[in-house]
C-alpha cells in the first residue's frame, strides 16, 4: 500500500512537472522567471487547503459542542496549523473570477492577503504575476487543481514543493541552480549527525533543504519537530531566502532566516551553542578579504592562506572552520565541500591538522560526480562530532562510496533509498550500534517476505491470461485444420510454435510450483518474526541465496514465455489473412489478451524482481560485514588513527586510505537494468536534440533566414 501511495505521489509531480513546464516553454519565459510564480502558486494551493482543512474541524468540532459558535478568529486556524484565508486569498476565489478579471492582479492580492495573516512570510511571496499572460496563469492554477490535489495533504505538498525546486535546479534557475542541495547529499549528512534535538544551523541554507530533511527524520522517529528543534539560517541571496521561507511553510515549519554574508556577518547569537551545523556552502571562493576576517572569532585555527592581493586564496577552510566554531561541546557538524579540500596543501593542510588534532573529525564520506545538478564535480561530505567517545577520538571513519550510486538521467545520479541505507549502516557499525545495523536486514526480511507474499498473485494473473490465449489459438488451429487454402508447412509453423509453448508451459509450471512451495514456506517462517541475531540472520539469507538464484530463472521463464506467446500470436495472425481462415480467428480478442498478456508480464517480473532486490541488500550487507562488527572492506571503508592520517600528510581523503577492491564477478549483474540505463541516456540525448533543433529553427527566423 504505501509503494502505491509513493508510485501516485511520483507520477502526481512528473505530471505536474510535464504540464508546467510545457507551459513554460511556450510563453518563451526563462526558468529563473517562472520559478518563483510557479512556487508561489504551489504555496498557494497547500494554504488553501489547510484552510479548508482546518474549517472542516471547526464546524465538525461546533457541531459536536466541543466549540461555541462564534465568529473564527486567527488562533482557531493557528492551533490547526492552518491560516485564516481572507476570501480574496483562496484558491477556489481566484478559480471562480468572471471573465474578463486580471488574474495577475487577483494573484498579487492573494500573495499580499497570505503575508498579512503569517508574519514569517512578510514580503516574501512571489509577486510577480500581473506580468504574466491571463490565459497562461488560468491554466497553470486548473493544473494544481486536480481532484487529487484539492485533498491532499501537507505532505503532499512538501513532496511537490521539493520536486519543483529540484527540477528548477537541473535547469539552472535561480543562481545556477546552486540554491538546492540533491536530496541524496542532504539525507546522507542527516542520517550521519541525526539531528533531532536543539539548535540547528545552515549558514548557507540555499532554499532549507537541511531544515526540511532534519524535520523528516524528527517526524520519522514520531516526534514533533516544532517541539524538538530551532532553525537557524543564513543566506546572501534575497531571492534564495524567498525560496527556503517558502519551503519551510509549505511544510508547516518555522525557522529563524536572516539575509546576510556568512563570510562576513555572523548575525544569530548562537555561535559555540548549536547542537547540529549542516551545510552546502559554495565551494572555492577566492575574493574573501582576509583584513576582514582574520580577527573572526569562527575561525580558531587560523587563516588557511593567504595572497599577495590580501584574499583568502580558497574559501573552502574557512567554512569548514566556521562550521566547526558553531558547535556546542557535544555538536556535530556535516556539510559537503569540494574534494579538494581533503588533501590541499601548504595553510590549508595546517587547519586541517589542528581539525584533526581535536579528535572531532569523525566521518568523511566521498561521493562521485555528476550528483549535483549543474556540476559534474565530484565532492565530499564531512562531519564532525565533539561528543565523540574517548575511545574513538583518534578514529576517523573513511568511507568511499564513488562506486555506489544510481543513474537518474544521462548526467544526475544519486543514492536509491537502500544504497543510503546501507551506507548509513556502516556508520552505525563503526559506532559500535551493532543493534540497529541488525534492525535495518531485519526490515530488509520484512520487505522480504512481504514481497515474496505478492509473488503468486501476480504469477496467477499472467498464467490466466496466457492459458486464456494459448485456448483461442488452439481452438484457431483446430479450426483451419479444414482449410484447404492453408499449406501443411503454414499449419506445422503454428502447431510446432504452439507446441513449443505447451513444453515450455510445462516446464515453468513444474519450476513454479516447487519454487512457490518453499518461498511461502520461507515467507511464513520469517513474516511474523525475522530472525533477530546475527546467526540467525546469516542462516535465512543462506537459506535464500538459491531460493534467489531460482527466482532469476524464474523471471528468464517468464519472459520466455511471453515472447513463444507473442510468436504464436503473430503466426496465426498472419494465417488468418487466408480468406477462409478469417471467420476463425479473432484478432480484436487475440491481440487484447497479448497486450494484457505483456503487462501482467511485466507486474510478475517486477515483482519477482522486488524480492531478490532485498535479498541483494541483505547480501550486500553481510558479505562486508559478516560478524555485524565493523572491519576495513577494500575499496569502500575503513577506520583509520590520527597516527595514519599525519603519516599521510593530513590527508582526509577516503580512497587513499581504503585501497581499491578486488576485482570480482558481478553474477546479479542486471542485463535489463543495464538496457534500462542505456535508454535513459539515449531518451535524455534525443530530448536535448529536440530543444537543440527548436532553438536554431528559431534563431533562424529570427533571422529571416
Amino acid at each position: 500500500m504505501a509503494n502505491n501511495t509513493l508510485k501516485n505521489i511520483e507520477q502526481i509531480e512528473s505530471s505536474l512537472w510535464e504540464a508546467a513546464d510545457q507551459l513554460r516553454a511556450n510563453s518563451k519565459l526563462t526558468s529563473s522567471e517562472y520559478c518563483m510564480p510557479v512556487l508561489g502558486i504551489i504555496f498557494l494551493r497547500h494554504a488553501s487547503n489547510r484552510y479548508e482543512t482546518a474549517l472542516a474541524q471547526i464546524k465538525a468540532d461546533q457541531a459536536a459542542g466541543k466549540m461555541p459558535n462564534r465568529p473564527l478568529v486567527k488562533g482557531d486556524f493557528i492551533k490547526r496549523r492552518a491560516l485564516l484565508l481572507p476570501e480574496t486569498g483562496r484558491y477556489d476565489y481566484l478559480l471562480k473570477l468572471p471573465t474578463g478579471s486580471s488574474l495577475g492582479t487577483a494573484l498579487v492580492e492573494a500573495m499580499k492577503a497570505i503575508e498579512v495573516e503569517f508574519e514569517p512570510l512578510r514580503g516574501q511571496l512571489p509577486k510577480e504575476y500581473d506580468k504574466f499572460d491571463d490565459n497562461l496563469l488560468e491554466v497553470i492554477l486548473r493544473t494544481f487543481d486536480s481532484e487529487a490535489l484539492r485533498t491532499a495533504s501537507g505532505d503532499v505538498f512538501g513532496r511537490i514543493y521539493e520536486y519543483f525546486l529540484m527540477k528548477f535546479a537541473m535547469q539552472g534557475a535561480q543562481d545556477n541552480g546552486e540554491f538546492f542541495t540533491p536530496p541524496s547529499l542532504v539525507q546522507t549528512i542527516v542520517n550521519v549527525i541525526e539531528p533531532d534535538h536543539g539548535i540547528v544551523l545552515d549558514p548557507a541554507c540555499g532554499s532549507g533543504g537541511m531544515f526540511v530533511q532534519s524535520s523528516h527524520f524528527i517526524e520519522s522517529h514520531g516526534q514533533d519537530t516544532g517541539h524538538k528543534v530551532t532553525f537557524y539560517g543564513q543566506e546572501k541571496t534575497g531571492t534564495t531566502i524567498r525560496l527556503a521561507k517558502m519551503n519551510l511553510a509549505v511544510h508547516g515549519l518555522e525557522g529563524h532566516i536572516r539575509e546576510a554574508n556568512t563570510f562576513y556577518e555572523d548575525v544569530h547569537p548562537i555561535w559555540g551553542e548549536c547542537d547540529f551545523v549542516m551545510a552546502n556552502p559554495p565551494f572555492n571562493v577566492d575574493m574573501v578579504d582576509a583584513d576582514k576576517v582574520k580577527d573572526d572569532r569562527r575561525l580558531p585555527f587560523g587563516l588557511p592562506g593567504v595572497n599577495k592581493a590580501k584574499k583568502v586564496s580558497n574559501g573552502n577552510y574557512l567554512w569548514i572552520s566556521y562550521f566547526h566554531s558553531y558547535l556546542g561541546p557535544k555538536g556535530r557538524a556535516g556539510f559537503v565541500m569540494s574534494s579538494q579540500a581533503s588533501s590541499g596543501g601548504h595553510g590549508e593542510a595546517e587547519v586541517r591538522r589542528k581539525l584533526v588534532e581535536t579528535g572531532d573529525v569523525d566521518v568523511m564520506i566521498s561521493i562521485r560526480s555528476n550528483f549535483f545538478y549543474t556540476r559534474t564535480v565530484p565532492c565530499e561530505l564531512w562531519h564532525f562530532d565533539k561528543g565523540k567517545p574517548e575511545e574513538r577520538r583518534d578514529q576517523v571513519l573513511m568511507l568511499d562510496a564513488r562506486n555506489i550510486y544510481r543513474k537518474v538521467t544521462r548526467k544526475i545520479y544519486d543514492f536509491s533509498p537502500e544504497q543510503l541505507a546501507n551506507l548509513t549502516a556502516i556508520v552505525w557499525l563503526y559506532r559500535g550500534e551493532q543493534d540497529r545495523f541488525l534492525g535495518l536486514v531485519r526490515e530488509y526480511f520484512a520487505s522480504l517476505c512481504g514481497e515474496v507474499a505478492t509473488i503468486p498473485a501476480e504469477l496467477d494473473a499472467f498464467e490466466a491470461t496466457l492459458n486464456g490465449l494459448r485456448k483461442l489459438i488452439a481452438e484457431f488451429s483446430n479450426a483451419i485444420k479444414k482449410v484447404e487454402t492453408i499449406t501443411s508447412v503454414q499449419r506445422k509453423s503454428l502447431t510446432d510454435l504452439l507446441a513449443e509453448l505447451t513444453e515450455a508451459t510445462t516446464a515453468y509450471e513444474g519450476d513454479r510450483s516447487e519454487l512457490l512451495k518453499e518461498l511461502i514456506s520461507f515467507q511464513k517462517k520469517y513474516q511474523a518474526a525475522q530472525p533477530e541475531s546475527n546467526a540467525d540472520q546469516l542462516f535465512a539469507r543462506q537459506n535464500f541465496d538459491l531460493l534467489a538464484e531460482r527466482i532469476r530463472g524464474l523471471v528468464k521463464q517468464v519472459d520466455l514465455l511471453y515472447k513463444l506467446a507473442a510468436r504464436v500470436g503473430q503466426v496465426s495472425q498472419e494465417l488468418s489473412g487466408v480468406e477462409e481462415a478469417a471467420e476463425f480467428y479473432d484478432r480484436r480478442a487475440v491481440n487484447k489478451l497479448i497486450k494484457k498478456l505483456d503487462e501482467e508480464r511485466k507486474q510478475a517480473v517486477e515483482q519477482l524482481k522486488q524480492a531478490a532486490y532485498y535479498h541483494r541488500q541483505i547480501y550486500w550487507l553481510q558479505e562486508r560485514f559478516p560478524n555485524a562488527v565493523m572491519q576495513t572492506v577494500p575499496g569502500l571503508c575503513k577506520v583509520v588513527s590520527r597516527v595514519e592520517i599525519e603519516s599521510a600528510d593530513w590527508s582526509l581523503t577516503p580512497g587513499r586510505y581504503v585501497g581499491v577492491a578486488p576485482a570480482e564477478v558481478d553474477e546479479d549483474f542486471d542485463f535489463k537494468q543495464a538496457l534500462k540505463d542505456i535508454h535513459v541516456e539515449l531518451a535524455d540525448l534525443n530530448r536535448e536534440a529536440v530543444e537543440l533543433a527548436a532553438l536554431i529553427q528559431e534563431n533562424f527566423e529570427e533571422l529571416g533566414v
